[in-house]
């Protein structure tokens, strides 16, 4: 949930230019390549020896399955919220997993499989934090989010006039700060919130106050007027929540932190 940063969509499309070959076109002998985040631990991360782990890399490798494709032959991408667009666009990737909430604005430039995932809009406090339940109580305290977060903006603008926001580069940063006490608490969606507080190194250390801010669909990008492949992701993720699979990847990346999912959701798109 953030605004693009100036200057990303330019960089996408100087190497969408100068690139050839990419996207996984070579079918299943080739290299399939798929967008996800790096940075959002429990839903899509780079750990630091290069190996990847989150909600969307067990969906992603699952819908690579049920495509003909081996794990090692999934080529995963980074994308920020800005780039994910441009990147189906230049056939930079083959579909984008990436905490990619289903909107009508998004709609108009690509089309997408799913829903696969229910996030909603919440805060993370630190565990012994008991005084704030819901949002008005952050009125004359100090919220972090990242720079330009729509999360952040829904709770100034909307919840807590009165409270204080600490706008920082990335949602690891806002961690550090509400370790540090210097924040009551952080915002973002759950799931990316859940990630963060199952995270060995953060085990006992905060928890979800449990609100629903907002509703975000996340669905799989792909390229306009992509029907056949939309269809294929469509029946892979409804294959993954009838064999348990799904089920399993969420209790795997977000059950540390006691977190309450929605349900599978029902496939709305393609229909």
């Amino acid at each position: 949930m953030r605004v693009p940063k100036a200057g990303a969509a330019a960089a996408v499309i100087g190497l969408a230019l100068t690139a050839t070959g990419c996207g996984g076109d070579d079918g299943p002998q080739g290299t399939l390549s798929v967008g996800i985040k790096f940075d959002q631990p429990g839903v899509g991360y780079r750990e630091p020896g290069g190996t990847f782990s989150g909600f969307d890399v067990d969906v992603a490798t699952y819908i690579g399955k049920e495509l003909g494709y081996k794990p090692e032959q999934i080529s995963f991408k980074k994308v920020d919220s800005s780039d994910r667009e441009l990147l189906l666009q230049y056939n930079e990737v083959k579909f984008v997993a990436a905490s990619y909430s289903i909107s009508d604005k998004r709609k108009e430039q690509v089309d997408f499989a799913g829903p696969y995932f229910i996030a909603h809009q919440d805060l993370l406090v630190r565990a012994g934090e008991n005084s704030i339940t819901k949002a008005e109580d952050l009125n004359n305290k100090e919220l972090c989010s990242v720079t330009g977060s729509t999360s952040a903006q829904n709770i100034k603008q909307t919840l807590a006039p009165k409270a204080s926001l600490l706008e920082l580069q990335s949602y690891s940063e806002c961690i550090v700060a509400l370790e540090e006490g210097r924040v009551a608490a952080m915002t973002t969606d759950n799931s990316i919130l859940a990630g963060y507080a199952a995270k060995k190194e953060n085990a006992g250390k905060f928890k979800l106050v449990g609100l629903n801010l907002s509703n975000e669909s996340y669905g799989i990008g792909i390229k306009k007027g992509s029907k056949d492949l939309q269809a294929k992701i469509n029946a892979a993720l409804k294959k993954m929540v009838q064999d348990g699979s799904w089920d399993a990847a969420v209790k795997k990346n977000f059950g540390p932190a006691n977190y309450k999912n929605e349900p599978a959701p029902p496939i709305t798109t393609g229909s």
